[in-house]
């Protein structure tokens, strides 16, 4: 087909090194093989004062970046809590890309706010969270924290007639965050950016599963009875994936007008799966939720999700109004349920892979990887030097080689074997090889190739 449209050749050329980059991932390393001088050295180039063609600019650039590209949407990559992208979701994000609309209005793309409007209704239906709570589609959970701990701000704070929208913190009674040592760096994160402050944050102690203790909980509540306190759980933290008894501790934290916040970044989907939906029982009495869509929901990165039981608070929190802008009554604008103005339409791909899934194929990929990630700890666990420091609960499992400095130097030499990739924790004092399987991709032979690395480098 025969258009003037100069963009065509360039967006070929670069489906071309898409394809290319895709086919090649069970063959090219999974870890980077060029360090930072180099990456540097290829990338640092003078910039011109004449532009230059496009087709250029793409082949340069991919030539450019070559060994500084993780292999993360691959099914041999086990590091940090990354997942993929199912076909669906990654082909609606390049239409995001081309469709090139702001998602911050109805009136500035009708289509995407229906759409953010459905996948909304479906998350919270998949994930048991109730159906009258608000949503955001956020950049990723440390923006629905903020999100979340906004509206919480706003409700505690308005029950002490203090309006924070209006007269900010200074002067506002303290807000105190009771939680356990299990908290991830996001939620911290978030309290810095909302001015909470981390000397607000009260560490508790956990029992022997990492689990939020609820006598420690109703001590540290009964203990400043006229204080407002959110309370934040973990619906599986970063090293082993623990869940706290939300059954029990939510209970709790209402008798003391606390909000509970929930931390669900990856855990939240157990929700979705008949399996291990017991390990989240409870978890709908919570007060807002927290969880990715780049994770398990295996969405391209700019994915998060929050969601509200008080829409009130969150819209209170959020929502903007100004002569130029438009809206319309009968339609959700995005832009009073999140932080974000102008915004990419992210919703496209959150759509796109809940109907690629369905029910049951979220529960099948959130069952399969966790019985990879087992597979996978226990069959490295089983080699001579190697010990497993805890069976995974769901897709989170530690593996330690003999002492710390011991461990450090397999992790690295598993990496630069290009074989697979891991990544290094320390978990009560102890160094460890995380294992985290959130990748639609990872097979089981991917699994026993990823063992067979480890051997090797241990010698066995």
């Amino acid at each position: 087909m025969e258009t003037d449209d100069p963009s065509l050749s360039v967006l070929s050329l670069a489906q071309h090194h898409a394809f290319s980059f895709l086919n090649n991932l069970d063959a090219a390393p999974v870890g980077a093989t060029a360090d930072v001088q180099a990456l540097r050295q290829q990338l640092n180039k003078p910039l011109a004062d004449s532009g230059l063609p496009p087709e250029q600019v793409i082949t340069e650039l991919v030539r450019d970046v070559s060994g500084g590209l993780l292999g993360s949407a691959g099914g041999r990559f086990f590091g940090w809590v990354i997942g993929g992208a199912v076909p669906a979701a990654l082909a609606a994000d390049w239409l995001t890309a081309t469709w090139d609309q702001n998602a911050a209005l109805y009136a500035t793309s009708p289509a995407a706010a229906v759409v953010e409007e459905v996948a909304g209704a479906w998350l919270k239906d998949i994930l048991r969270v109730p159906a009258h709570a608000s949503f955001a589609l956020v950049s990723g959970c440390q923006m629905a924290h903020a999100t979340c701990l906004a509206a919480a701000r706003h409700a505690l704070l308005a029950e002490r007639d203090w309006d924070v929208e209006q007269r900010g913190l200074y002067g506002a009674p303290p807000i105190r965050i009771l939680t356990s040592s299990q908290r991830h760096g996001s939620f911290e994160r978030a309290v810095r950016l909302l001015g909470l402050g981390r000397e607000q944050v009260v560490c508790l102690t956990s029992d022997a599963n990492d689990r939020l203790e609820p006598e420690a909980l109703q001590k540290a509540l009964e203990a400043d009875l006229s204080a407002p306190t959110i309370v934040l759980l973990q619906a599986g933290d970063i090293n082993i994936g623990a869940f706290d008894d939300f059954e029990n501790l939510i209970p709790i934290a209402k008798r003391y007008r606390a909000w509970v916040h929930v931390d669900g970044a990856f855990g939240l989907w157990a929700a979705a799966s008949p399996r291990y939906r017991r390990l989240v029982k409870g978890v709908e009495a919570a007060d807002s939720w927290a969880t990715d869509g780049h994770k398990w929901l295996n969405v391209p990165f700019d994915s998060g999700y929050a969601f509200i039981a008080n829409p009130d608070a969150q819209r209170a929190s959020m929502s903007h109004r100004a002569p130029y802008l438009t809206h319309q009554e009968d339609a959700r604008d995005e832009m009073d349920w999140n932080p974000e103005w102008s915004r990419r339409a992210r919703g496209f791909s959150t759509y796109a892979a809940l109907r690629q899934l369905g029910r049951d194929g979220v529960a099948e990929l959130i069952e399969r990887c966790c019985r990879h990630a087992h597979e996978l700890v226990m069959g490295i666990g089983q080699l001579a030097g190697a010990e497993v420091l805890w069976e995974p609960i769901i897709n989170q499992g530690l593996v330690r080689f003999l002492d710390d400095r011991r461990t450090d130097e397999v992790i690295a030499a598993i990496v630069a074997s290009g074989e697979a990739f891991f990544g290094g924790t320390t978990w009560r004092g102890k160094r460890a090889m995380r294992v985290s399987v959130c990748n639609w991709r990872t097979s089981s032979e991917d699994v026993q190739r990823s063992i067979n690395a480890v051997a090797r480098v241990l010698g066995v």
